[in-house]
């Protein structure tokens, strides 16, 4: 069963992030900016059944919602945190998203050190650390922080968090990545 674990604010002052107990997506990202764009999802059709939702977003464990600016969150949240109760998981669309062969996995990763050492390890070295691609499956990137970032308690949240974004957004978004 579905449930929230946690609900964290956005830069968005309409929009909340909520996380959750179990994944939705592996690989892919799900955008919805309007409901008849949902037509085809349950699972986002079913957010925007509720009164005030004006997009959907979502991926891995979380559910981001944006209200419209006359809603309030009172009228959303408990009839969501009801629905997701209620939804069987196995009627979210299956993901599109294949695998890549070896080769592609060498491009992928050659491309990814790139961009980690044009906007990433710079930034870490300046504060006294470094990181380390330990290898690629699929797309999930397995990384070692190093020197001061291996035991700050911020390379494991926000920092990592950081790296996904940056290469979901700059490389591909199927892009997943975990500390070693």
């Amino acid at each position: 069963m579905l449930m929230v674990e946690d609900v964290d604010l956005t830069p968005n002052p309409h929009a909340l992030k909520f996380i959750l107990n179990q994944k939705l997506l592996n690989y892919e990202t799900r955008q919805y900016a309007d409901k008849e764009s949902a037509f085809d999802d349950p699972f986002a059709a079913g957010i925007f059944a509720l009164d005030g939702v004006v997009s959907v977003f979502y991926m891995d464990k979380f559910v981001t919602i944006e209200k419209a600016p006359d809603a309030n969150w009172g009228q959303i949240q408990r009839p969501f945190i009801d629905f997701l109760k209620s939804f069987d998981q196995n009627l979210i669309p299956k993901e599109t998203i294949t695998e890549p062969t070896a080769e592609e996995e060498n491009a992928l990763l050659k491309k990814i050190n790139q961009l980690l050492d044009q906007k990433v390890r710079p930034a870490l070295a300046g504060d006294g650390g470094g990181l380390e691609v330990l290898g690629i499956d699929g797309f999930t990137v397995k990384i070692r922080y190093q020197g001061a970032c291996g035991s700050c308690p911020s390379s494991i949240s926000g920092t990592l968090m950081a790296i996904e974004g940056l290469l979901k957004r700059d490389v591909n978004p199927s892009i997943h990545v975990v500390a070693a």
